[in-house]
C-alpha cells in the first residue's frame, strides 16, 4: 500500500493515514470490498507504531470509510453517497480557501478570480 508519512509535517502521522486513505477511496483507488493492510503490516511498513495505525483505523471505521471482520481483516466499506459528498465538499471548500488567500497575496481582485473560476469550470 503506497503511502506517505512526513516526519516534519504539522498533521499528525495518525491523520495523514486518515487523509490517504480517504483520497484513495474518493478517488476510486480502492473500491467498496478491497483489504486494507493489517494494522501490524502497515505500521511495519511504515516504521510507526501499532498503536498510531490502530487510531487511523478506528477514526476511518468511525467515519464510515472502512469496516472490519474479526479474524479477517479490515475492508472499504460500501459506498454512501452522503459521506462521500461531505467529504468531497470539505474537500472542495479546503481547497478553494487556498485558492482566494493565494489570489489576495498576489494582488489578484475578486472580479478575477471569479472569471478564473468560471474558465475552469467550462472545462
Amino acid at each position: 500500500m503506497e503511502l506517505y508519512i512526513s516526519n516534519t509535517s504539522t498533521e499528525p502521522i495518525y491523520g495523514q493515514i486518515i487523509r490517504q486513505f480517504k483520497e484513495k477511496i474518493l478517488t476510486g483507488k480502492l473500491e467498496e470490498g478491497d483489504a486494507l493492510p493489517s494494522i501490524r503490516l502497515l505500521a511495519k511498513e511504515l516504521c510507526i507504531s501499532v498503536i498510531t495505525t490502530k487510531r487511523a483505523y478506528e477514526e476511518l471505521e468511525r467515519e464510515g470509510f472502512i469496516y472490519t471482520q474479526p479474524g479477517r481483516g479490515s475492508f472499504v466499506a460500501p459506498r454512501n453517497p452522503e459521506l462521500h459528498r461531505e467529504e468531497a465538499l470539505k474537500r472542495m471548500e479546503d481547497l478553494l480557501a487556498q485558492a482566494v488567500e493565494a489570489a489576495r497575496v498576489g494582488g489578484i481582485t475578486e472580479g478575477e478570480l471569479r472569471e478564473t473560476l468560471e474558465l475552469l469550470l467550462e472545462d
